[in-house]
């Protein structure tokens, strides 16, 4: 009997398609020079948290339902008088996926959430953070499609970073726009 792993369609595409397009684009001598997609985190702050604590477990649910994986509530670093806040207390969720999460969570976006964002005419090129990172935020959680509309009681946004291998801002861009991410300004 054989045993077949699975990969997800994204990953297959970045070995056989984006590593060999890198490679030609950049000039390098090995694969393994190549940037990747190591990490996706997504971050949601939670509004009201402070009064209402149902809130971050809300949020924390909504996020393992988008991911496929079980997020965890944020807390908060130190006491802050004016905003009724203390060290420790839940203040938002977060999830960090890799390997088959993230490229089928990759997928997910590229191809069915961000089309469904109202005037969609493509993401920002500029949120690079210099070391080949990507910042990309979403202003509300309903873009998903496993996001039940009648369930949600408040449309909050979330931040979503693609942590990469990449030097430079460039190599980070072309692998992004190589795996499909629609890039406004971009011509093909």
């Amino acid at each position: 009997m054989s045993t077949t792993t699975y990969t997800p369609r994204l990953a297959d595409m970045y070995t056989k398609e984006v590593v060999p397009a890198l490679m030609k684009k950049f000039g390098y001598k090995t694969v393994m020079q190549a940037p990747k997609l190591t990490k996706i985190c997504l971050n949601r702050g939670v509004n009201g948290a402070v009064a209402d604590k149902k809130l971050v477990d809300i949020a924390v649910e909504e996020l393992s339902t988008i991911t496929g994986q079980k997020a965890v509530a944020t807390m908060s670093k130190k006491d802050i008088s004016n905003f009724k806040l203390r060290k420790a207390m839940p203040i938002g969720a977060r999830v960090t996926l890799r390997g088959v999460k993230m490229f089928e969570f990759l997928d997910r976006f590229v191809s069915v959430s961000l089309p469904r964002v109202r005037d969609f005419k493509g993401i920002n090129d500029k949120s690079f953070d210099g070391r080949g990172n990507y910042t990309l935020g979403i202003t509300e959680q309903i873009i998903f499609p496993e996001i039940d509309i009648d369930k949600v009681n408040k449309i909050t946004g979330m931040d979503i970073t693609f942590v990469t291998t990449a030097s430079t801002n460039e190599e980070a861009f072309e692998l992004l726009k190589e795996l499909g991410m629609p890039f406004k300004n971009v011509k093909k």
